[in-house]
């Protein structure tokens, strides 16, 4: 379990505000289920779903730059989770699947030219001797607006996405189980922006470039 614990340079649980944020939120909780369902719920609905924000550079999913950004998309709140329990002393790592999602909005659709996401990331918790899976993506606002069913977390049984909508009409749909992976699958997660039209090729040149160390 010891690696579960250790902080990476994505998943900086050892950083200062992800330390702090960590204590508050599980003060006076003993049991770890119980700091587990306190960090979740921060996730979840503190942490706002955009699936817009930059995703194609590794400070774009450290845990730390999602919190003080305040939203995130699924594997950026994934690995917030994931650095708030190894902070909490949970062990916890990042999981990733291959979903789709019957719901995408008309014009989200016209863009991405397809209805699957083939990298959905989320979280497991080690509680209780056992991995549980954590999906803190959909906020409750974005829920109530849309009528997706939220997706609830008690400790014991995992929290995936729902089939249906509130209305019935069918969701999120699981294609493949990626498994469990030591950091975010960036390169993969690149390709998959860039076929999906969400990430402009040359952008991610310059960026990378930029990001090189000058001779």
């Amino acid at each position: 379990m010891e690696k579960y614990l250790a902080p990476t340079y994505i998943i900086d649980c050892d950083s200062d505000s992800i330390k702090v944020k960590a204590r508050e939120l599980i003060r006076e909780r003993d049991k770890d289920t119980d700091r587990a369902i306190a960090l979740f719920y921060f996730v979840r609905d503190n942490i706002a779903y955009n699936l817009y924000v930059p995703k194609h550079m590794p400070e774009h999913f450290k845990a730390s730059s999602t919190l003080a950004r305040g939203k995130g998309y699924c594997v950026q709140k994934a690995v917030l989770l994931v650095a708030l329990a190894r902070a909490a002393g949970i062990p916890a790592r990042l999981c990733f699947a291959k979903i789709r999602n019957y719901l995408v909005p008309p014009k989200v659709l016209e863009r991405l030219k397809s209805d699957i996401f083939p990298w959905h990331g989320y979280a497991e918790l080690q509680l209780d001797g056992k991995w549980v899976k954590a999906t803190p993506a959909f906020d409750i606002e974005m829920c109530r607006e849309q009528r997706l069913v939220p997706v609830e977390f008690d400790g014991y049984s995992d929290a995936k996405f729902h089939p249906y909508n509130l209305d019935g009409k069918k969701h999120i749909e699981y294609l493949l189980d990626r498994g469990p992976f030591d950091d975010v699958p960036l390169d993969e997660i690149r390709k998959a922006l860039i076929e999906r039209n969400m990430l402009d090729p040359k952008q991610l040149d310059d960026d990378i470039m930029a990001t090189e160390p000058k001779i």
